[in-house]
């Protein structure tokens, strides 16, 4: 019966229970209806009410409102919606807290990555690999910032992911600047990491190049990074040597050295607890973000829900069987 009736607390809608008791006010408050039909008077009236009042249809007729009223209880209560509260469900949720920083220098305009069997610059291979990485964060905040001569927040932590790209298709190679400010992207980031939780100040830093701009050295801003917590992962981008296209497709010359200061990149990692990484072509990369996904598995619970299971059914059942028994009862009555 508790299943039946709940609480009133677990009513949708309960001030619908306010009309129980119309019929009962009805019948008090409204005057009887006077039958205006001519009566019969017979000398032998009394004894006729007797019999009526002594057979079974008075018995009946006292069935019949008791189900009468029960049916109207029944759909009060079916009309306030009663539900019932399920067990508390609380799904898990695998989010992180990403601030990923993009290199716009002008070296990132180097055409010398393949992307579909056509050569690309470096931005463009970055971001059809970064478009892959944020496909794959559902439920992660991440944040973008790019970095030139200064470095510049695009897009604060978040979870829309699609603002997130959106901003980073637009970004072009030369938009902060022509040179690399590997130090102040740290700094900025670590800036903007600071209000996450501890174990959630992770930064994905790609440049393709040396830094040479900004106010803060690189590895000054690692100690600051370490001293805030913050994780860093560094991924060196680029081919090495010099690059030359025959039929579309980007050559690389062997000897011609590396632009790119990798030695610098692993110690911001090792200092700040991450890992450096060396990508020359776009599926590299892509296998290196990968690994950034088994690196960073931050599992937190999701907000608890308990789901509310409507119960009005069976009180809505219950008064159409109280219904059909008083059609059924005067007949078995007269029978």
């Amino acid at each position: 019966m508790s299943a039946l009736l709940p609480s009133l607390s677990e009513f949708a809608w309960p001030w619908v229970l306010l009309a129980l008791p119309l019929p009962w006010l009805a019948r008090r408050t409204l005057p009887a209806v006077r039958n205006s039909l001519p009566a019969l008077n017979v000398p032998y009236g009394q004894r006729l009410d007797a019999i009526a009042g002594a057979g079974g249809a008075a018995r009946g007729a006292v069935g019949i409102g008791g189900l009468a009223w029960l049916a109207w209880v029944l759909l009060c209560v079916a009309a306030a919606r009663p539900q019932q509260l399920g067990d508390l469900v609380q799904p898990p949720q695998a989010g992180r807290n990403l601030m990923l920083a993009v290199d716009l220098s002008g070296s990132m305009g180097e055409e010398d990555m393949a992307l579909g069997g056509q050569a690309v610059d470096r931005l463009t291979a970055a971001k059809a690999v970064l478009a892959d990485f944020l496909d794959r964060r559902a439920g992660d905040r991440v944040g973008l910032l790019v970095f030139g001569d200064r470095a510049y927040v695009l897009t604060p932590m978040t979870l829309d992911l699609d603002s997130v790209r959106r901003q980073l298709d637009d970004s072009v190679v030369g938009l902060a600047g022509r040179a690399t400010a590997i130090g102040d992207a740290i700094g900025l980031a670590v800036k903007r990491l600071r209000s996450q939780p501890a174990s959630q100040r992770v930064l994905i830093l790609l440049t393709d190049g040396v830094s040479n701009a900004g106010m803060l050295d690189p590895i000054k801003a690692a100690q600051l990074a370490h001293d805030e917590g913050v994780r860093i992962h560094a991924i060196a981008f680029g081919s090495e040597g010099e690059s030359v296209s025959v039929f579309g497709i980007p050559l690389h010359l062997p000897g011609a050295g590396d632009d790119i200061d990798v030695g610098t990149l692993q110690k911001i990692a090792a200092l700040t607890g991450g890992k450096a990484f060396r990508a020359r072509d776009t599926e590299a990369l892509a296998g290196i973000y990968s690994e950034i996904d088994r690196l960073e598995p931050v599992k937190r619970p999701g907000h608890g829900v308990r789901p509310r299971i409507e119960r009005y059914p069976w009180p809505l059942g219950a008064a159409l069987l109280c219904g059909l028994l008083s059609f059924a009862l005067p007949r078995r009555i007269r029978a």
